[in-house]
């Protein structure tokens, strides 16, 4: 049901791309290359077809944990209302948890390893999201007692919000929403990897969960994001590679010789930062000036 939804939406996600790259055009800035935005969507496609297949199997799963309800709920505008702040309160949670885990951030690199920032940004995602965890996120709100499918539609509503927050075209918002809701400046913060911005802003809809934990920082306009990521930046469009560089890299550092079983678990379990002691550490790979500041966030066309 998650890819259905997001498959209705493809007109309206073609019809904003295709608007975002003549409005940076019209200015002079190639915000889209072919490369970067066809590898993207063919993650896109890589990424609906498993996580399509993955909810054929965990559909199941889900029903069964709601045999086991806390609550019996009716569906009705409140419930689905609760439904989408609970599930958004956890999708915070996911988020988070998938830039503090080696594991899960094994697929959500995918997402961060472009060092552009686009709406076709939004469709670059890792097929491996059912092997990393990402469903066990949504499993309390069964047992709360949300029927499954609707918990199902939420999340695909979820995610279609989250299509139109990357993007540069849009500068900040009425004070009100920017204060509630997750916007394209907020997300912006989210994908820059300055050392202000990093690991902050890890909201779906709502920002309020970043400000309430202490995550939330806000865009500065004398610090422009640079985008991609701090470590092992990488630069080929091969969505193969793109999918499973990070997981191969994580398995070859946990499957070293000399390590003890505690350094290996770590190397799968542990922030994504963490090296062995005398492990040789990459260093940051963007462009920065001695000021710290970046030295550009967009690529002017030739």
């Amino acid at each position: 049901m998650e890819s259905l939804i997001l498959l209705a939406l493809a007109p309206i996600f073609y019809g904003c791309m295709l608007w975002e790259a003549l409005y940076w055009r019209r200015r002079g800035v190639a915000m889209y290359t072919w490369r970067d935005t066809l590898s993207n969507m063919t993650l896109a496609g890589m990424h609906q077809l498993a996580d399509g297949l993955a909810w054929l199997v965990l559909l199941g799963l889900y029903t069964l944990v709601y045999q086991f309800r806390l609550l019996d709920l009716q569906t009705g505008v409140w419930t689905v209302a609760a439904l989408f702040l609970a599930q958004d309160f956890f999708y915070y949670w996911f988020h988070r948890v998938s830039h503090g885990m080696r594991w899960m951030w094994a697929s959500h690199v995918t997402h961060h390893s472009s060092e552009r920032l686009n709406l076709s940004t939004a469709f670059r995602q890792s097929l491996t999201y059912p092997i990393s965890g990402m469903w066990v996120f949504w499993l309390p709100l069964a047992w709360i007692g949300f029927e499954p499918q609707w918990v199902v539609l939420v999340v695909g509503i979820n995610l279609g919000y989250q299509f139109f927050v990357h993007t540069q075209a849009v500068h900040k918002l009425p004070a009100w929403i920017e204060f509630l809701l997750n916007t394209p400046s907020h997300h912006r913060v989210h994908h820059a990897r300055n050392d202000l911005y990093v690991d902050r802003n890890f909201g779906g809809v709502l920002i309020i969960w970043d400000r309430l934990f202490g995550t939330f920082v806000e865009e500065r306009d004398d610090m422009p994001c640079e985008y991609g990521i701090t470590r092992r930046q990488i630069t080929t469009h091969n969505p193969i590679t793109l999918t499973f560089q990070e997981w191969r890299y994580m398995w070859r550092q946990a499957s070293r010789p000399g390590l003890r079983v505690s350094e290996r678990l770590r190397y799968l379990w542990g922030h994504p930062d963490w090296e062995a002691p005398g492990a040789m550490v990459q260093p940051n790979s963007p462009a920065i000036q001695a000021t710290g500041q970046p030295v550009s966030t967009v690529n002017k066309a030739a």
